[in-house]
């Protein structure tokens, strides 16, 4: 959990149920909105937490590339150990922390890979050099040196030179449904504020928690 106390700077904001949304969707939306909005570096930096089969836990950090009622959608190497961890045990968790305003967000739920046409649309939208990068790199697999590398990334930008980069098959996304959401807001003497939004059946039930 991150650090308590009153930070130099930082005004306290306290949160209480009435300032909720009742869709989380809509409240972690007013959370991110101005904070990607406001040139806050990588704020759509998420921890992404897995488990293997047999519960070896994992975590990383990659970023949030779409955020809607169907869910959190980011993206990777589907040969990447998050990628199998997920396949293998398709259940994660979200963390988002900006502690500019103190507060954190974490988001509880399923995992499922976007289709061929979702993954498709995205990499189109990438800059040339990272669309290389996606082919030219085995993530997670020992690498020879860093000019290795770079020479792979060369070689393929002449093998696609004039033409579109294609989306390599084993690179693409993945979408969290979410079934529980935790808001935190940090307050001074540890004296958190933090909510808890889980499923009873068709809709969200909010519970204050203790700190």
């Amino acid at each position: 959990m991150p650090k308590s106390g009153k930070r130099a700077g930082l005004r306290e904001t306290p949160l209480d149920a009435s300032d909720l949304d009742g869709d989380p969707l809509k409240q972690f939306a007013a959370w991110f909105q101005p904070r990607a909005g406001s040139g806050v570096p990588e704020a759509h930096a998420m921890t992404l937490a897995t488990a293997t089969k047999d519960g070896s836990p994992f975590a990383r950090t990659v970023l949030l590339k779409e955020a809607t009622e169907r869910g959190f959608v980011f993206f990777t190497n589907y040969g990447s150990p998050k990628a199998r961890q997920l396949m293998e045990n398709p259940r994660a968790t979200l963390v988002f922390y900006w502690p500019e305003v103190h507060r954190q967000v974490v988001v509880s739920g399923r995992v499922t890979q976007v289709t061929d046409a979702e993954s498709d649309a995205y990499f189109r939208t990438r800059p040339r050099g990272s669309q290389l990068s996606a082919w030219a790199s085995r993530q997670s697999e020992r690498l020879e040196s860093r000019e290795a590398l770079e020479r792979r990334v060369t070689e393929l930008d002449g093998q696609y030179a004039g033409r579109e980069v294609p989306r390599p098959p084993f690179w693409g996304g993945f979408r969290l449904v979410p079934e529980r959401f935790e808001f935190w807001q940090g307050r001074s003497s540890r004296l958190h504020d933090r909510f808890c939004y889980s499923r009873d059946g068709g809709r969200w039930v909010i519970e204050r928690l203790a700190p």
